[in-house]
């Protein structure tokens, strides 16, 4: 597991108007709905605008491609796996951070997420401030622009 520890920000809850949103927008990609829901509920609370998405297919055909500042997301998944996603985006030149998560440590699909610059590579199941640090380092280096 690869944890980052950054202070917590203060960050206003998001209006329920899109037009009016403020802070990042925060994609969520999992296959495991209770993950998807967990995951939304924890950034939410933190004023986050969430997105949930069952497959990185989805995630892609989605208007919030072009408004996630960072990805959140599973390494298995059906037809197209995280650290496939994140190849994807690179390939396209977005530079979104990603956090990955995982039932299945595998250290080749660690390395790999980590070379290609995932600020987090999570073991399932793992408790909430983690994933909260993960975040907020993950906004610190993507500047919390859209990428």
């Amino acid at each position: 597991m690869h944890d980052v520890f950054v202070p917590r920000s203060n960050q206003a809850a998001p209006s329920d108007d899109p037009l009016q949103r403020i802070g990042p927008v925060i994609s969520v990609i999992d296959d495991d709905a209770s993950i998807r829901v967990a995951a939304d509920s924890l950034l939410r609370a933190r004023g986050y605008t969430v997105g949930t998405f069952a497959s990185a297919a989805e995630f892609l055909r989605s208007q919030q491609i072009n408004e996630t500042s960072c990805v959140i997301t599973d390494v298995r998944m059906p037809d197209m796996s995280g650290v496939e996603l994140q190849t994807a985006l690179r390939n396209q030149g977005r530079s979104t951070p990603f956090i990955f998560i995982t039932a299945f440590p595998e250290e080749s699909a660690r390395l790999r997420a980590l070379h290609d610059g995932a600020v987090c590579f999570l073991s399932k199941p793992f408790d909430a401030p983690t994933l909260i640090r993960c975040v907020e380092a993950a906004l610190a280096a993507g500047g919390a622009t859209n990428r």
